[in-house]
């Protein structure tokens, strides 16, 4: 109850109490004003604000709208919601910031420019539960655009905040800290190593461990992401355990776990053969052949990435794998699947291969010859045949056993054929290049080699031929055959350079056959006989 007011010109006012009227009071109602005038308009004031950010929240779903938001200014007039006095306004403003956030790199950079980062971070630590998962997804939003936006989150102390959410005893919050915690360390390894310095990698593996499946998920997808950019960085997560806890959960039946702890595993393997015999250590052989008959085409395509990084190492890594049918698998895996799934299996079969003859031949009897000349040939973007290529390449290198299995599936003429055509990238080019001289140099089956000497251009040319002269001096059912199957004539049709390679094979070739022989393969040789027929007297009686 007021007792005493003073008027501007300062004279007394007594305020009547309840139940009686007074000039005053007269003047209340005259001016058709309740008692709780202030406490109407502070209502109207909150609803009015909490009105403004769902609408903005909603609008900012859709994105023909973001634009026209961001050049109304919302930003600037979020900024002091994010620490209003209501939960609801606070948690809502945040909500909208984060997809905002999440558009444009632009928006990103503005938010950062209106500061109101600081105020997040400051607020995570007071507040309930929808208010840290949408100041997480504001962070997430900001820092996922680049290396430089990542920073500046670092940089307004929000690393323990999401660290300290981690801890947090409602899953959605650490679903949240955990995602933003990704977009940071996906960038490069010193924001990782950031993020590891914040102490997060062993609450990363208790989320492995938590029961909720969205948790798991997202904790190995941060392991993953922090474990890609170093060996040094992998190690930090092999330190906590992570391996074994990942081992665990190969089996789980959720396709999408699955894809993100097979990531994880390989991400560590790929660094080293000491992090590599790691993850072979936590016995993920066999179980991880499971994976590659998975409906899911993902789950299949980073089994046969993790295998690939761990057989790339050494032999005896390989030779392990193939001891446990991963060899054969991975084969039928490629048989199976289209496109980029296919790339690492295709992959894993060249690093085999590469590895010496034996492990080849591996190759070679898992069948791995036929599927990756037909990657070859079926495929139509240029980085999977040029996979299949090198693949192709490292198996025939070795022997000219190898080479021959190579060039019965008929692989050589498509090798050549994408090494000429216009349409055919440089890398695909090179690889088919490199593959057809390996294989070339070994091969000793000269009827894959023979339609060569009709297509061929010189600088591969000069390496069939080379194989011709290497193998028609000891082979003279070749020599016959070559000659019936108008190679030799062939040959002398060649245009070569006095003193090159080229010429030097010709003529060892040449060497081979008796000089009528030459002449007759010869161009114009008809000819010749012809005119000698003409100028012939015959003798008369």
């Amino acid at each position: 109850m007021y007792t005493e007011a003073t008027r501007s010109g300062g004279e007394a006012l007594e305020q009547p109490s309840a139940g009686r009227r007074g000039p005053a009071g007269r003047w209340r109602a005259e001016s058709g004003c309740g008692r709780h005038e202030p406490e109407a308009g502070l209502e109207e004031y909150q609803k009015a604000r909490l009105r403004f950010v769902q609408t903005v929240a909603e609008q900012a779903t859709r994105p023909q709208n973001i634009q026209t938001l961001q050049n109304a200014g919302v930003l600037s007039l979020l900024r002091p919601l994010v620490i209003d006095v209501v939960p609801t306004i606070q948690h809502t403003a945040a909500l909208a910031l984060g997809r905002l956030a999440s558009y444009s790199d632009d928006i990103a950079e503005a938010i950062v420019k209106e500061d109101i980062l600081p105020q997040l971070v400051y607020s995570m630590a007071e507040r309930n539960r929808f208010y840290k998962k949408a100041a997480a997804s504001v962070l997430r939003g900001v820092g996922k655009h680049s290396p430089q936006q990542a920073q500046a989150v670092i940089d307004c102390g929000a690393l323990d905040a999401l660290v300290v959410c981690l801890e947090d005893f409602d899953p959605g919050v650490k679903e949240a800290a955990a995602c933003a915690l990704k977009c940071i360390s996906g960038h490069n390894a010193e924001l990782s190593q950031a993020v590891v310095d914040a102490g997060a990698v062993p609450l990363l593996v208790l989320c492995i461990q938590e029961p909720e499946i969205a948790l798991k998920r997202i904790g190995a997808s941060v392991l993953s992401a922090i474990a890609q950019h170093s060996p040094e960085l992998a190690q930090k997560v092999v330190d906590t355990g992570a391996i074994a806890y990942l081992a665990q959960m190969i089996l789980n039946p959720d396709a999408k776990l699955k894809q993100q702890i097979l990531s994880a595993l390989s991400q560590i393997a790929k660094h080293s053969e000491d992090l590599a015999e790691m993850v072979v250590e936590a016995e993920i052989f066999p179980v991880v052949l499971t994976c590659l008959k998975n409906k899911d085409e993902y789950v299949k395509k980073h089994a046969c990435t993790l295998m690939r990084d761990i057989a790339k190492h050494t032999p005896e890594l390989s030779q392990l794998i193939i001891n446990t049918g991963g060899l054969a698998a991975v084969t039928d895996c490629i048989g199976t699947c289209k496109g980029n799934t296919r790339l690492p299996g295709i992959m894993m079969l060249g690093y085999v291969a590469a590895h010496s003859d034996t492990l080849a031949r591996a190759v070679i009897i898992s069948k791995g010859v036929p599927q990756l000349s037909v990657c070859l040939s079926e495929e139509p973007e240029d980085h999977i045949k040029a996979a299949a290529a090198w693949a192709l390449g490292q198996i025939g290198r070795h022997s000219s056993e190898n080479a021959r299995a190579v060039a019965i599936t008929n692989a050589l003429p498509v090798l050549l054929s994408l090494y000429m055509s216009t349409e055919s990238s440089e890398d695909l080019q090179m690889k088919c290049k490199n593959a057809m001289k390996s294989i070339l140099h070994e091969c000793t089956y000269l009827p894959a080699l023979e339609p060569f000497l009709y297509d061929a251009p010189p600088n591969i040319l000069k390496h069939v031929l080379g194989q011709f002269s290497k193998v028609l001096p000891h082979d003279s059912e070749a020599r016959r055959l070559f000659v019936t199957s108008g190679g030799l004539q062939k040959v002398q049709e060649i245009q070569a350079e006095p003193g090159s390679f080229l010429q030097e094979y010709i003529n060892r070739i040449n060497r081979c056959y008796p000089e009528e022989v030459v002449r007759y393969c010869s161009p114009g040789y008809s000819d010749t006989l012809l005119q000698r027929v003409e100028s012939y007297q015959p003798p008369t009686d």
